[in-house]
């Protein structure tokens, strides 16, 4: 039974029904079907944990299919990419893991009675021609010239057309429905088509491949789906997909199963493209990396990022499912994100932008050991020590040689705490004489503050991270943005495409950064899937990046910042 209390809608609310009037037994069985023609994104985590959790939900079963029914833009490497991101996600699909390849025979076969039956026919138009032929939404299509074949004709063709008799797009075999049907996609549709091409789960056992269309519904009945879950886009082909299984069924003594198909709003984000073409044209063109870019909204490019799996399901929980389509605030992503990181994720102190510090009242040889906090979230992360000494780093952004009123961070003559250590006050400024920038301040500091406030009850507005340079770590550290300048990349002038709105600052790499020596914490909470993830103190979240590790220097991906502009939004609206 579903877990009603905490999840609840539409589709559960079908299959609550289905259960009772015992339509299929009380059993429930899902699928989630990639093509493997591109990695998987944002988009299919949600359908991965909306399928898999139904089953979950239901004491049910659900199988990862690859619908693999286009060997030209499919790739081994996108099956091994879709069968570790769905791993990673936390989903398990035990022996379950399904080809539609392994189907193509019966569904050749049933192919073959169709056309025994007249309801389907070789057609030697070409693409355009089909195009062509078939119509608009406002005008009927015309019959091919081909569709009165008679049936013998039409064995002999689809034979030779599986015997590789013919050249790529020559034939193909078509549904005989109605060229009038106010549905475009029962006009008439392609079955099958040519392909001279070597399939990377089937090899070169076949020259004919089955359309979307006509596989998708074969492969459900065969495994046994019950429920079978589609975005919102495939409304439309419902019908088609309950015709070719009535089809088959008209005059069996036995019918194969007839799953019922249920259509759900795919997820849209701002700042986002979905389309796997968009994606793919970003990589092939080098404006990411590649498909594990940390930019893209890719699982693969998500997970170097350092999101974790319990944050984009519990986002996809959070956003639920729909009917119709909407446009969901990239925000909610990242507020589910911090939510996790913030209990999980040691704290460390880096430096990003260096600014030396001489402590000059401080002794020159010593070294100190100060006690900071792993996580205040978590006391039992307990505690660490950090190295302090007579010069250290910290951020070039927390010193103004001529402050606005409103900076309350280092100054000339002012003082503020350092986190851990500390109190300190600026009292020399040096500058580069040929610049004119500011390349190293002198400090003095008050032994009598260590870790806490000062004897007399002076105060001060500013608590700054730093680091002891003797001891600090060298990394590289990249900054991400959105990769889009506009909340609707599609947004642009007419002549123009999504790779108009490009941020062109979407990436930025310093080089020169440091990090406290005792930053890690390996095996803690934070490396439960081989990331290590950190928060560094006042600048965000981060993340190891284990793919460009270098000698010379840790590498590190900024998550997500530390500013939750969705908690923002829901403080405002609880104010309206």
């Amino acid at each position: 039974m579903s877990d009603s209390a905490t999840r609840s809608d539409f589709i559960r609310d079908i299959i609550d029904e289905d259960n009772r009037s015992g339509k299929w037994g009380g059993r429930v069985q899902t699928r989630f079907p990639p093509e493997p023609n591109g990695y998987l994104h944002i988009g299919h985590a949600k359908s991965i944990c909306l399928n898999f959790g139904i089953a979950a939900d239901y004491a049910g079963k659900c199988n990862l299919r690859f619908d693999d029914t286009n060997p030209i833009k499919e790739e081994q490497e996108y099956i091994d990419s879709i069968v570790a991101d769905v791993h990673w996600l936390g989903f398990d699909w035990q022996d379950r893991l399904l080809y539609s390849s392994d189907y193509f025979e019966q569904m050749y076969e049933w192919a073959l009675d169709l056309v025994k039956k007249s309801k389907a026919y070789v057609c030697d138009l070409n693409a355009e021609q089909t195009r062509e032929y078939r119509g608009t939404l406002t005008k009927p299509g015309r019959d091919s010239p081909f569709r009165e074949r008679g049936v013998e004709e039409n064995l002999d063709l689809f034979e030779r057309m599986r015997g590789g008799e013919f050249p790529d797009g020559s034939r193909t075999l078509r549904a005989n429905i109605d060229m009038a049907h106010p549905n475009l996609n029962m006009r008439d549709p392609v079955m099958y088509r040519i392909l001279h091409a070597p399939h990377p789960h089937a090899g070169d056992k076949w020259c004919i491949y089955p359309m979307y269309d006509w596989a998708h519904g074969l492969e459900d009945s065969i495994e046994g789906i019950t429920h079978s879950i589609c975005t919102l886009e495939f409304e439309n082909h419902r019908p088609l997909y309950d015709w070719f299984i009535r089809a088959i069924n008209e005059g069996r003594p036995e019918p194969i199963a007839h799953p019922q198909q249920i259509e759900f709003a795919r997820l849209n984000l701002n700042y986002t493209v979905m389309s796997k073409r968009k994606l793919l044209t970003l990589v092939k063109e080098g404006h990411v990396s590649g498909w594990d870019d940390p930019r893209m909204p890719t699982v693969s490019g998500l997970r170097r990022r350092g999101y974790t799996p319990e944050a984009i399901r519990n986002f996809c929980d959070r956003i639920g499912v729909a009917k119709n389509d909407s446009v969901i605030d990239i925000a909610l992503l990242e507020h589910c994100l911090r939510e996790d990181l913030n209990k999980r994720a040691p704290r460390v102190m880096a430096v990003l932008r260096p600014l030396r510090v001489v402590i000059d009242n401080y002794p020159e040889d010593q070294v100190e050991e100060l006690d900071a906090v792993n996580n205040p979230e978590d006391p039992s992360a307990g505690t660490r020590k950090v190295p302090f000494s007579r010069v250290l780093y910290i951020e070039r952004d927390d010193f103004m040689e001529d402050p606005p009123r409103k900076f309350f961070r280092l100054a000339p003559g002012r003082e503020v705490r350092l986190r851990y250590a500390y109190f300190i006050r600026c009292v020399e400024v040096v500058k580069d004489e040929q610049t004119g920038e500011v390349i190293e301040l002198h400090c003095t500091y008050d032994p009598a503050t260590r870790g806490g406030d000062a004897p007399d009850g002076r105060k001060v507005k500013a608590t700054l991270h730093w680091l002891s340079a003797t001891h600090a770590l060298p990394a590289e550290v990249r900054l991400y943005d959105h990769l889009f300048t506009k909340a609707d990349p599609d947004d642009v002038p007419e002549g123009q495409d999504f790779r108009a709105n490009l941020n062109p600052g979407s990436l930025e790499v310093l080089e020169r950064c440091w990090i406290e020596p005792n930053w890690a914490t390996p095996g803690g909470p934070s490396w439960t899937d081989g990331i290590q993830r950190v928060q560094f103190e006042r600048l965000g979240y981060f993340c190891v990046d284990n793919r460009d590790l270098t000698p010379a220097a840790l590498v590190f991906n900024r998550t997500v910042t530390l500013r939750d502009t969705w908690a923002k939004i829901q403080k405002q609206e609880q104010k309206d």
